[in-house]
This record gives C-alpha cells, structure tokens and sequence, in this order.
C-alpha cells in the first residue's frame, strides 16, 4: 500500500510538473532544457565505458610477455561473449545488439519510442564484450544509449512524436560528442545517419546536448584529443592523386568489410541455440586473436601507435605478443592478414553473443589500411613519398564513409579526434571517393541494409521519409461484417442498407478472405427483387487487385495501389484470415497529414 501511494504521489508530482511547463515554457525551450541534462548524462554515461572497459583490460592483461603470443588469448574471448550472452538472457532479456540500427527502426516504426532498459544495458555488455577482447566498439552502445535516454524523457513528459524524435537525435548527438570529444561530429552524424529532415528551430537541441556533452567530457578527462596527432608533412598538391587513389582503395575495403559482415552475420542468425552460436564465435574469435592480438578490444592502442609512430621501431611493435614478433620484413603482410580478419572477429564477437558497434572496427580497419596503403607506395617508389601517419589518418575517414555511408561524418570526426584539421583537403577527397565508391554497389550503410531489405528504413527523401513513417495500422480501417459464400442476395441487401460500407469481404466458416463485393459493380442487380433468390454472394464476389497483409510496409501498400489503381485493397494476417481494408482516400489522408507534422516548425 505504501509503495502505490509514492507511486501516486510521483505521479501527481509530475502532472502538476507538466502543466507547470505547458503554462510557463514552450516546447522549444522545454527541449533545449531536456538536451542539456542529455548531455550532461550521456557524456558520463560514455565516461563510464570507457573506464569500465579499461579497467576490465587492465585486470586482464597486466603483466603479459610482449615477445611471445599468449595463451589466454584462447580463453578471454569466450568468458566475455558467455557473460554478455547470459547477462542479455538473463537479466535484460531483450535484444540490444546493432545499437543504430535499433535507433533506425525506432524512427521508422515506434517515432522514437525505446525501452528503458536501453539507457544502461547497452553500457553492461559491451563493456564486459570490449574488456574481455571482443573486437568491436563501445560506440555505437553508447548511441544507443544516449538515444534511450533522450527517449524515455520524451515519453516521461509525455511529448509529441516529433519531440520523442529530437530528444533521441540530441542523444544521439551527446553520446558521439562525449565519447569522442567531437562536438561537431556529434551533431553531424546524427543528421547524416539518424535523422530525416531538421529545420534550425530542431537543430538548436542537438547543438545544445552536443556541446555540452563535450564540455562535460573534457572535464572529466582533460583537454587532449582522443588521439595523439602531430602534422609532420603539410598536404601539398603533388599528393592528390595518391590521396584519390587512397579513396578508392578505402572503397573496395569497406565493401569488404560490410558484405564480409553481412555474410557472417547471416550464417550466426540460421545458428539455433544460444551456446551454439558462442561455440563458433568464440573459438573464432578467439583463435583470430591469439594469431593477431591487435583484434583484442576496440584496437586503440594499435591506432595510437601508427599515428604517433615515426621509425620501423615504433611499428613493428603493433606485432608485440604474437607469433609475428620480431620479423620487421613481415610488417606489411601482418597488417594486410590484420584487415582480411577484422571483419570475421567483429562479426564472431556480435555473432556469438556479445555487444558492440562497428564504430571502432571503422578506425581500426581505416589506420590499417591507410598506413597499409602508404607504406607499400613508399617501399615501391610508386611516387611522391607519402607521410604514414598522414595517410593512417585520411584511412580512418576514408573506411568510416564507406561502412557508414557517412561521408561529412567521417571528415569532421577524424579531425575531431585527432586534431588533424589541417589536412582537411584530403579528408574531404578520401571520404568522398570512398563514399562515391562503395554505393556503386552497396545503395546503403551497414546499419540500414536489414531495415532496407524489409522496406523499413527512414530515408532522406521526404517522400519515402513520410510513407516509412506510417503504419499499417494507422491505415487500416476494421470491417466488422463479413458475409458467407452462401448468402442469398435478398439478405444481402439488408445488411447493404444497414452498413455504410462500399465493399464487403465474403470469408469462409475460418474468416479467410475468399472475395470482396463492391456494391458499385451490382447496381444492375441489387434493384432487382426477382433477383434476390437467384443469386448468392459467393457468385458476385470477385477476386481482389491485390491482397496485402497486416505486416506490409506503407510504401508495399502504396506502390500496390498505384499498380492496380485499386480504391480499395483487402488485409490479412499471416494465416490468410481478413483483419479489414485499406482504401486510397484515407491513405492519402494520412499522408497528407505525416508530411504536414513533419515539415512544420
């Protein structure tokens, strides 16, 4: 009894709350309010992931034997992926893997509804994945976080559909700021990636969570960029070319990655059983590790080390603790075995049950391939001479545009990150070659292929934006009567006269649509009295234009209406029985209205 009457009291606390602001704050002020607090709450969110995760790294691998590959390599992988898999079961019994992509569906089917549980489950297992070696990032877990947080308040202050939206774009937006230091990234991925369309008055949220979510962050953690960066060859105009071609190479390597990811990811999902799918993807990974132990973890350290590296010295050490240790010569085909196996150990790490985003494989796989790329061009005289760390860091932008078709993204990150911005010319040139690339044969990002194969990703065009947006069951419009094959016609017109329906199903004894009648079709007939006794609804049923079903996609059911310029169109569920009609005029309707809440202030 105590608890129902806090909970009442809360209750009673918050409504008095919420008028309070409808009297005394606009909705605009009210958001950038909330984007505040989401930036503050996300920036030590992302603070405490990254310190959870090293803290579990350094308990672990303190103390190991640089010269040598180690054994326990075998085992951590697995103990981490058999945690996540049984925290996810058991404790939040809900799939939290492929963290945008989870955001991408919230805005394509629930306007920005995400559960609870999100704004700290995500946080728990990747970092138990990360800490105990799986190879991927803490990023995309921490959007997702941010996201969730964004969200819930919306839903906690009861807010409109278009406000749910803002709040987990300024998540977002706080989540990449705080865990990268990236203030302008933060806004403009969220833009690129998430959002559909943003006028200044819904930008002003993002900027507010962005910004503040790096303050916070640089509180915490000082003032230094994530990675240590130092220009020793300005860009100069001789390196264009390498640099295009840097782009193109990016391309082909980010198609690698994503159909490589695809794949995998599609075999782990036809795989029954939770301890199944940890068998392969942790004895994958782990093996993969053992040989490559730069694929333990998000790969920072490997980032660090060829961005601030100057001699072979420094290099060579990115091979300390495996069988490759001590062989300089080797470097180039140790790095080019590191890129083909990344794409494998993200792919187990998720596969297998654990957590993580593709954020970090992207720098991963980026400074591999770019210090790859330009090192070969050296040791070949292929050219002008290129600067590694230069070219290690154009790599990062470069395979971040084309995994996450993000091209504005990756320029502004990777010189957030790194403090890189005086080699802006070339960011832009590599991230847009690689982008231009990739769509040659990849139309979408690595987030939004599953939700484009089914018809459900919110794109950029307004058009397919608002049909996305839409619901079958905001369209669908219930009937009731449902007449047998073997009505008599004179019974018919009874119920003709009392419904004020146009078109009738005729089902069978299990309700499965057999036909539909339009009455407009019947006016020879219906007039007719002699007629009633001759005729039954089973003979004046005819077969429909088309059929949908109750789990069809807007755009399905709009792209059938225009093909068989049908009015009206029957539904039903997936074992064939009729759930009620969709029609032209109140499809229209509906989209009429979606554009309207969508475009306004």
């Amino acid at each position: 009894m105590e608890s129902v009457a806090t909970e009442n009291r809360s209750g009673s606390v918050l409504q008095a709350f919420i008028a309070w602001r409808e009297k005394h704050l606009s909705q605009q002020q009210f958001l950038l309010v909330l984007s505040f607090f989401i930036g503050i709450i996300t920036a030590f969110a992302a603070h405490f992931l990254r310190a959870f995760i090293a803290w579990i790294q350094s308990l672990l691998t303190a103390g190991f034997d640089i010269t040598q590959a180690n054994w326990l390599f075998l085992v951590y992988p697995i103990i981490g992926i058999l945690l996540t898999a049984l925290f996810i079961k058991y404790v939040v019994r809900d799939n939290i893997s492929h963290g945008v992509t989870r955001i991408l569906y919230a805005i394509s089917r629930r306007q920005g509804h995400l559960k609870r549980h999100n704004c700290w489950s995500s946080l728990i297992a990747s970092g138990i994945t990360i800490g105990f070696g799986g190879s991927v990032g803490a990023e995309s877990p921490i959007v997702l976080t941010g996201s969730a947080i964004g969200s819930n308040l919306g839903q906690l202050f009861h807010l409109d559909q278009r406000a749910m939206m803002i709040l987990l774009g300024a998540g977002a937006s706080g989540a990449v700021a705080g865990i990268f230091k990236a203030p302008i990234a933060g806004v403009v991925f969220t833009l690129e990636v998430l959002m559909i369309d943003l006028t200044m008055s819904s930008l002003l949220p993002l900027l507010v969570s962005s910004v503040t979510a790096s303050v916070v962050t640089y509180m915490l953690s000082g003032m230094n960029s994530e990675f240590a960066f130092t220009l020793d060859s300005a860009f100069v105009i001789q390196r264009v070319p390498s640099s295009i071609l840097l782009g193109i190479f990016c391309g082909f390597v980010s198609l690698y990655f994503v159909r490589t990811m695809n794949m995998c990811e599609s075999v782990y999902r036809k795989i029954g059983g939770m301890y199944a799918k940890l068998a392969l993807g942790g004895l994958s990974l782990s093996l993969l590790i053992y040989l490559f132990p730069p694929l333990y973890g998000e790969g920072y350290n490997t980032i660090s080390l060829l961005l601030d590296g100057k001699s072979m010295t420094d290099w060579t050490r990115v091979m300390n603790n495996s069988l490759f240790y001590g062989s300089p010569k080797l470097l180039l085909v140790y790095l080019g075995m590191i890129m083909l196996a990344k794409s494998f150990a993200s792919a187990a790490t998720n596969g297998g049950g654990g957590c993580g985003g593709i954020f970090a494989p992207c720098l991963f796989l980026g400074c591999i391939s770019g210090f790859t790329f330009s090192r070969f061009w050296n040791e070949y005289s292929l050219g002008v001479a290129l600067p590694e760390k230069n070219y290690a860091l154009l790599g990062m932008a470069g395979i971040m545009s084309g995994v996450m078709h993000a091209p504005m993204t990756s320029i502004f990150l990777i010189a957030e990150l790194t403090g890189g911005y005086y080699l802006f010319v070339p960011l832009m040139i590599v991230s847009i070659i690689s982008y231009l690339t990739i769509i040659v044969f990849e139309p979408n990002s690595i987030y939004a292929t599953r939700l484009a194969r089914r018809g459900l990703l919110v794109t950029h065009h307004k058009d397919n934006a608002a049909l996305t947006l839409m619901s079958m069951d905001a369209i669908l419009e219930k009937h009731d009567v449902c007449v047998p094959p073997d009505m008599k016609l004179g019974r018919f017109v009874l119920i003709i006269a009392r419904e004020k329906a146009n078109v009738f199903p005729v089902t069978d004894e299990g309700h499965h649509l057999l036909g539909v009648i339009d009455i407009s079709r019947l006016r020879n007939v219906l007039f007719r009295q002699e007629l009633y006794d001759s005729f039954t609804t089973g003979q004046l049923m005819e077969k429909p234009a088309a059929v949908l079903r109750v789990d069809d996609p807007v755009t399905v059911v709009m792209e059938t209406m225009d093909r068989t310029h049908a009015d009206t169109l029957p539904v039903v569920n997936n074992l064939g029985e009729f759930v009620g009609f969709v029609s032209r005029t109140k499809l229209y309707a509906m989209y009429r209205q979606v554009m309207v809440d969508y475009s306004e202030e």
